[in-house]
């Protein structure tokens, strides 16, 4: 009989964590339906409008994260990632996105838009950045406003936008401590500042490149690695939620396998 319950395990295991492992296959083929016919054609720079999907690894800021304040690593040790070096169990982690919490930036822009795109949409006074995870979004001001000094702390925290010639320069603070910074587990601070300069170079292709700010965290700014993504204009964003009651089905099935019982 244990021998059977470790199989139901492992089939359910697969079958519900959460809607990622599905994904990643409709991931790829709608990738591959959103590949660019020919050479790229004329484009207006500062449109940023679309659907994109991200090219090459983007898990995190860079491959060299900066050293931590002690504040920056007893946060970093209370973590318990479900993926990288410090990996345990799916539901024996404490990760935010296991229960269904908003990812928050920059990690909406990591691993999520790795396999779930996001879309830009531009209106005279900001622009929205959606992302087909949790079915989230963003406001960034393009009005002219100011960050304001001492906001509350918001998952996405408060962003305004400029153009900078043909970059496309977003400035963020407010951010909330309950959010991780990647799917690592490296920390965010509340006195965290974000700023990302989005570049359109092509009409297929888009490059970012950010800055992060964090003296509560971390001893030194975290310089990112460029991050490119490509334009899929065959691709809608989906509604895809994370639904907490599938989150603590699995959760629940990896605490106690027993539990994976179909019960009639």
């Amino acid at each position: 009989m244990a021998k059977n319950y470790a199989s139901v395990l492992v089939v359910l295991s697969v079958l519900t964590f959460t809607p990622l492992l599905v994904a990643q296959g409709q991931a790829k083929a709608r990738a591959k339906a959103a590949q660019p016919p020919g050479p790229s054609i004329p484009h207006d720079p500062h449109d940023l409008s679309g659907v994109w999907r991200r090219s090459g690894n983007m898990l995190t800021m860079s491959n060299e994260t900066p050293p931590m304040t002690d504040w920056g690593k007893s946060k970093f040790d209370m973590t318990k990632p479900v993926y990288g070096p410090r990996a345990v169990p799916g539901g024996l982690g404490n990760d935010p996105m296991s229960t269904c919490d908003p990812l928050g930036m920059p990690r909406n822009i990591f691993l999520e838009v790795s396999i779930y795109p996001m879309e830009f949409v531009q209106t005279p006074n900001r622009i929205y950045q959606f992302f087909e995870w949790a079915h989230s979004y963003r406001v960034i001001w393009t009005d002219g406003r100011s960050l304001p000094k001492d906001p509350d702390p918001q998952w996405m925290g408060y962003s305004i936008g400029k153009w900078e010639g043909d970059t496309f320069v977003v400035k963020s603070l407010g951010f909330d401590e309950r959010t991780w910074l990647d799917h690592f587990g490296n920390p965010v601070s509340d006195d965290m500042t974000l700023e990302e300069r989005y570049r359109r170079v092509d009409r297929d292709t888009l490059e970012l490149n950010m800055v992060i700010n964090a003296p509560k965290a971390y001893t030194k700014p975290w310089v990112s690695e460029k991050k490119t993504f490509r334009l899929a204009p065959n691709t809608e964003i989906q509604e895809l939620f994370c639904v907490p009651s599938e989150e603590q089905r699995f959760n629940q099935l990896v605490r106690d396998p027993g539990s994976g019982i179909i019960k009639k």
